[in-house]
């Protein structure tokens, strides 16, 4: 080789910090204190902190595992249709005008994290904007700050936690709203906002509608949780709902890892509500030409145990008792919690957050110290901004959680 040609060593790649979440869990695993907790993943566990496999997602497999017609073909680039075309009717509901008028687009992508990066680069390359920027919640699930960047989308921030209340910081939200440029993307939590656990009223959201309406905003609607949070798939949708029967512009990211427990399976679609069918056909084009560039066509198995179950009746009816055992479950740990820290334990502090807050995620309101005294001393792991994933507590751990939480806040671990 020549003396002023060298070959790439990747000399100059710097080492990238690991995933704060992931790290957490690895610490945890390595942990070996009979009475440790990992109270930072986002997935659900039973009482016995076991991974739950939802009964109608076996029934579901059993079924495929017998179909003889069942192959290994390539699915279409946007998807498996009678998957899609469920997964629509099931946010925007049967009934929806923009279901029933064909103004919907939607794609099968890689999970929820795949409709966000889908959704950002379509927008990236496509909306008109007046200032290219998303803005999210503060805080916001962490990894909408990693895909709106990667595809040229700078990332600015709302104001969305209020701290002193460790409630909606409602007052700032809607001025920010009304201040921010004409046209801009504002991205929202359908519903059990990652991290905090806080959502708006309905109320609340009538006049977030009022306010994207008279700004010309579009929402870019962000649906982890539709069932999970509460147990009941339609009032987790209002939000979107809403939204389509205000006409205000929009896109919906959904995602089937919590509440099918499909976490493995990147089950997840983009919905792009457009103003005509024309408008969606043309959409939909230029998604398909997106998504055949990155992944060619999606994975087929997971959208075929969502697609037996949305479209079969009894199926169906099944999966929404499941999804009530799981949002029943972290409903009455949050119950229990309140109950340890006001009735028993006398906690210093307010903490009717604990049960005002939904889904699976609560930001305690502790502080960042009390944080890492809980991880180092108790062996309890959570983030260091008090984030707790409620699926993490069981009926054999939340006394000892309580107790090291009463003594964080006092001051002695």
């Amino acid at each position: 080789m020549s003396d002023t040609v060298s070959a790439e060593r990747w000399e100059a790649v710097p080492l990238a910090p690991p995933d704060s979440i992931f790290k957490l869990t690895a610490a945890y695993k390595a942990d070996t204190h009979p009475n440790k907790i990992n109270l930072g993943v986002g997935a659900y566990r039973d009482d016995d902190n076991k991974p739950w496999v939802l009964p109608v997602v076996k029934k579901a497999t059993e079924i495929l595992l017998h179909d003889p017609t069942l192959d290994h073909e390539y699915l279409p680039i946007t998807g498996l249709p009678e998957y899609t075309a469920a997964a629509a009717r099931l946010v925007f509901g049967k009934d929806s005008p923009v279901i029933k008028e064909e103004r919907v687009t939607s794609v099968q992508t890689i999970s929820g994290t795949g409709a966000n990066h889908l959704g950002a680069l379509f927008l990236s390359r496509f909306y008109g904007w007046n200032e290219k920027r998303v803005y999210v919640s503060d805080p916001t699930w962490v990894n909408h700050h990693a895909i709106f960047p990667l595809v040229g989308i700078p990332v600015s921030t709302y104001p969305y936690y209020d701290a002193q209340t460790i409630g909606l910081a409602f007052p700032a939200f809607l001025e920010a709203l009304k201040s921010a440029p004409p046209r801009s993307v504002f991205l929202l939590h359908t519903c059990a906002h990652n991290p905090t656990g806080v959502d708006p009223t309905r109320e609340q959201w009538g006049a977030i509608a009022d306010a994207m309406l008279e700004r010309g905003h579009f929402a870019f609607f962000d649906c982890a949780y539709q069932g999970f949070a509460s147990g009941d798939l339609e009032g987790d949708a209002w939000a979107v709902r809403e939204f389509v029967r205000r006409n205000v512009p929009l896109l919906v990211c959904q995602s089937f890892a919590k509440n099918a427990g499909l976490y493995g399976e990147r089950v997840g679609a983009l919905h792009v509500v457009a103003p005509s069918k024309d408008a969606a056909a043309r959409i939909k084009s230029q998604l398909s030409v997106l998504a055949r560039a990155e992944i060619s066509n999606p994975p087929a198995h997971g959208a075929r145990l969502v697609s037996l179950i949305l479209n079969d009746d009894a199926l169906f009816e099944e999966w929404k008792r499941d999804i009530k055992t799981m949002s029943g479950r972290i409903i009455d740990m949050r119950k229990e919690l309140h109950r340890l820290l006001t009735e028993e334990l006398k906690t210093p502090g307010n903490w009717d957050h604990i049960v005002n807050q939904i889904g699976m995620f609560s930001f305690t309101g502790i502080g960042p110290a009390q944080s890492q005294a809980l991880v180092e001393k108790s062996h309890i792991y959570l983030t260091s901004n008090g984030r707790i994933s409620m699926a993490g507590l069981n009926s054999h751990n939340i006394r000892y959680f309580a107790e090291q939480l009463d003594k964080a806040v006092r001051g002695a671990l």
